[in-house]
């Protein structure tokens, strides 16, 4: 049996911080991962997103390259070209992490591994490991719905393997994940008909933000089917899609499932080592990302919260302080979490929104401040898509809980908002800042 002071379960975002930052600690680390190394982010999610994304950002600025002077021809988009050239960035990825692991002298075990007690874990070819410390990262997959003819569509991950464009697109789902590779199917060309349970997208979210997408989406040509819950699928190519009201759509050449993601939980072998789950698979942690077996810890996806990159990254580094760097009360607070949504416009958001503030803040008074403006760049286009912007204060004295913007550029001004939310900024502070003019983000610190 081989010894270490940590084992990671998972090469994905969390646990490559875990075992990174334990190592500059000294920590002797072994680290499971069967797969590419870097998990959901780097190889089926946000860096790949990102780079559709950009492309699609590329073809809605060209549409508008007219009405600034230019006279451009815009040619069929080579698909095929934009896949190898993201597929290559991807792979370099990889070997980054690679060469980042072997410098800190992390041993890598090309395996998944199962626990067999409470700090034993062995792999596929019944190696045995020991650790007092194991951390759990092994992150989630998508859903696919329990309906006949299911198998015939595709999820996130697949959408990453095509190799064309499909003309005719169904997207079943109302969270990031649809909204995104609808709008990136859009934008290069394809028909897209997105199916949501409800009646908007991103009911998580602060209203204004769904409302806006919701509009930004119609006007983009994407038509938006509410009350939309998936009964069937049938035939293969071309595919229709029913539902559970009888109404049947199509022809599609492509279906894509984006209707949730499950822990990767259900192969670790958790009750040998006597640790339960929720009944969607997740592991309950506590503030510290303790689980409930002592020297047993999960970060990111698995465990149900706030499931993104950089909290999973976090996450992981916190505990890595704690446990190797003798921060004993280093932990990650949940309170203020910055995301960004990458659909057309972007969307940025910090903390809560209106409706979340007023349940989490019952004795309070909750204000809020919003604006909505065509931002300056379609002064001279012929269309006029509208940016939107909201600030939640609670209090007498005004502290900004929540900050929610939708339109060009909220993805990069995002980041610097979050740090003054995070530390603690009162709506005044926002009034007390000189504005960048002319800019759409200084409308956040002149709103009245």
């Amino acid at each position: 049996m081989q010894s270490f002071d940590l084992i990671v379960l998972g090469g994905g975002s969390g646990g490559l911080a875990t075992a990174q930052r334990a190592a500059e600690y000294g920590a002797k680390v072994a680290l499971f991962e069967p797969g590419r190394l870097g998990g959901t982010c780097v190889n089926v999610g946000c860096v790949p997103k990102k780079v559709m994304w950009n492309a699609a950002e590329i073809g809605h600025t060209m549409t508008y390259a007219a009405d600034y002077g230019f006279d451009v021809r815009v040619g069929r988009h080579d698909w095929a070209k934009l896949k190898a050239g993201r597929d290559a960035y991807v792979e370099r990825l990889n070997g980054i992490y690679q060469r980042n692991l072997e410098r800190r002298n992390i041993e890598i075990v090309r395996s998944a591994g199962r626990f067999e007690g409470p700090h034993e874990i062995v792999d596929a070819s019944g190696g045995r490991y020991t650790a007092p410390h194991i951390v759990i990262a092994t992150g989630g997959h998508p859903i696919v719905p329990k309906c006949p003819g299911a198998e015939h569509g595709i999820t996130s991950d697949g959408f990453f393997e095509l190799d064309a464009r499909p003309e005719r697109v169904a997207i079943v789902g109302s969270g990031y994940v649809a909204v995104e590779l609808g709008g990136v199917l859009r934008a290069l060309g394809s028909r897209v008909t997105l199916f949501v349970r409800f009646d908007r997208v991103l009911r998580s979210f602060d209203t204004l933000l769904s409302d806006h997408l919701m509009t930004h989406m119609r006007d983009a040509g994407i038509e938006i089917v509410t009350g939309a819950v998936a009964h069937a699928v049938h035939g293969e190519s071309p595919l229709t899609l029913e539902l559970e009201d009888g109404r049947r759509h199509g022809e599609f050449d492509a279906l894509i499932w984006a209707v949730g993601r499950a822990p990767s939980t259900a192969s670790l072998g958790l009750d040998r080592a006597g640790i339960r789950t929720t009944d969607l698979g997740h592991i309950p942690v506590d503030d510290y990302q303790n689980t409930e077996v002592d020297g047993v810890y999960a970060v990111g996806d698995v465990t149900g919260r706030v499931e993104l990159t950089p909290v999973a990254i976090a996450a992981g580094r916190r505990l890595a302080d704690r446990v190797f760097g003798g921060m004993k009360d280093r932990k990650l607070s949940y309170e203020v979490i910055p995301t960004v949504i990458f659909s057309h416009p972007p969307i940025g958001t910090i903390g809560l929104s209106e409706v979340e503030a007023m349940r989490r803040f019952p004795d309070q008074k909750v204000r809020t401040y919003q604006t909505e403006f065509v931002p300056m760049f379609h002064a001279l286009t012929s269309a006029k898509p509208k940016t939107a912007m909201k600030l939640v204060v609670v209090g007498d004295d005004e502290r900004i809980v929540g900050c929610h913007v939708i339109g060009p550029g909220a993805d990069e001004m995002t980041q610097g908002f979050a740090v003054a939310i995070t530390m603690g900024a009162r709506k005044k502070d926002f009034d007390d800042t000189i504005a960048i003019h002319p800019t759409s983000a200084e409308e956040l610190v002149t709103m009245r």
